[in-house]
């Protein structure tokens, strides 16, 4: 188990209030006397970059391993209140997972 992985975690999705807001923000703006559009009617500051390392360790693709009796025993245990956190063995993983991380940014 990988703790962390960024392709684990599903992609944040904007809210409808908030594209509702980003429209009526472009239109006022558009309104503005000496507005200069933006190509694509977005805020120019709202583009996004990611750098080399997060690059990287973004195309090292996932594993795909899933155990979902694993994962049902644990919610069980957590459930049941009998699950035990072990703080070293989170240690360990922790930092097996930034040396790995770091082989790859370095390679």
């Amino acid at each position: 188990m990988k703790i962390g992985n960024p392709a684990d975690k599903p992609a944040a999705l904007p809210v409808a209030g908030a594209q509702a807001a980003a429209a009526e923000a472009a239109k006022s703006n558009a309104a503005a006397p000496g507005a200069t559009p933006v190509a694509g009617g977005t805020d120019a500051s709202a583009r996004v970059e990611l750098s080399s390392t997060a690059s990287t360790l973004l195309s090292g693709g996932a594993s795909g391993e899933y155990d979902a009796e694993k994962v049902a025993k644990v919610g069980d245990s957590i459930a049941s209140g009998t699950f035990k956190v072990n703080p070293a063995v989170i240690a360990d993983k922790l930092i097996a997972n930034a040396q790995e991380l770091l082989s790859k940014v370095q390679s």
